[in-house]
């Protein structure tokens, strides 16, 4: 699961996918990381994949992906 403040400084996300087919999907950030005062658990990351798919992790989402660094494909490597 992606947190905020994960959201604010990473430049790439996991696909949880990654689990069943053995390959993640790798989603680049696409933009800034967008927050609210009057919501302060909420926040808006932009990410792409490939050429032409956009997306948003948002809370609602973000236990769909994770930070390359808690992938559990890179422990299984070590």
């Amino acid at each position: 699961m992606l947190t905020k403040e994960q959201a604010m400084t990473v430049d790439r996300v996991h696909s949880n996918g990654c689990q069943t087919t053995g390959k993640p999907q790798i989603w680049r950030r696409n933009g800034a990381t967008q927050t609210w005062v009057t919501r302060p658990k909420d926040f808006r990351l932009p990410v792409k994949y490939g050429m032409y798919s956009y997306d948003a992790i948002t809370p609602s989402n973000a236990d769909s992906v994770h930070a390359p660094e808690d992938c559990p494909l890179q422990a299984k490597r070590s």
